[in-house]
């Protein structure tokens, strides 16, 4: 069974040292897994038994596309009004627990790996029918209508149904799972899964429009972000605005995992002056 970091919440004893590896900078974000605790959890309307980590929203100046929760739902909990935003697409990704997901009235038991895609508008609930909590991720974002595109359909799979891609050059080391079709532009947000071997690197300073939200799964890694290289280990995670580079290395013991967010398949918004 593949393993996946969930946060545990609680409070660090008074006798804790306050220094932490959390940064914010002009260029990127950290949060380390020890900022996930009881106090800054928030509440959302319409969910029942519900508690969440924001961990990204838009913020001008910085990642402005999207925001993303981790979302504790304990047992009978959940919501029969999850989203209250109709232009608003929506990807889910369970990490511990199991999910009841009914999308249009076709119900779905959503495992660890469960990944769902909602375009806006979709008629969906969640539900907690188990006796234990349930973990999962909740990418948000305004979707960009564009005149003469379809909107994606909804779909519901899990990652262990979908492929593993090497980058090119990495003999393996490097794979990216992609939920939705790259080459499909009525997409305009991916969310996918990366994954490092041991040894395994991003040989150059990535740098480009997009923004990214990547969330540590599995293991630790050294990332290069903007002129830093930062440590991060599971449950971390890191908010990147455009054009910050990036490069990654793997050194082990075990694979380096992380869900990664972008913003993909849409010219970029242009200013309009006032007359």
């Amino acid at each position: 069974m593949t393993y996946y970091y969930s946060p545990a919440g609680g409070l660090p004893p008074q006798t804790e040292l306050t220094t932490d590896r959390a940064v914010f900078t002009e260029a990127y974000a950290v949060l380390p897994r020890g900022t996930m605790r009881d106090i800054v959890t928030s509440q959302l309307p319409f969910w029942e038994n519900t508690r969440l980590w924001v961990l990204a929203r838009p913020l001008s100046g910085f990642a402005e596309t999207f925001s993303q929760y981790i979302v504790e739902v304990a047992p009978g909990g959940g919501s029969d009004k999850p989203e209250t935003d109709p232009g608003a697409e929506a990807v889910l990704f369970v990490v511990e627990g199991n999910l009841s997901l009914t999308v249009a009235g076709e119900k779905h038991e959503l495992e660890p790996g469960g990944y769902a895609f909602l375009p806006p508008a979709a008629d969906w609930t969640v539900r907690n029918t188990s006796d234990r909590k349930v973990v999962f991720h909740f990418f948000r974002k305004a979707y960009e209508r564009v005149e003469g595109i379809d909107l994606p359909e909804a779909f519901v799979t899990n990652e262990i149904d979908v492929e593993g891609h090497a980058m090119p050059d990495t003999e393996g080391r490097w794979k990216t799972q992609r939920f939705a079709d790259p080459l499909d532009v009525r997409h305009d947000m991916h969310v996918n899964i990366v994954t490092f071997e041991p040894g395994g690197v991003i040989p150059f300073p990535e740098t480009h429009v997009m923004e990214h939200g990547l969330y540590v799964l599995e293991g630790k890694a050294v990332y290069l972000l903007n002129k830093d290289w930062v440590e991060v280990q599971e449950g971390d995670f890191m908010w990147l605005r455009s054009f910050c580079p990036q490069a990654c290395y793997a050194g082990g013991p075990g694979r380096f995992r992380y869900l990664l967010y972008k913003d993909v398949n849409r010219h970029p918004k242009l200013p309009r002056q006032l007359l």
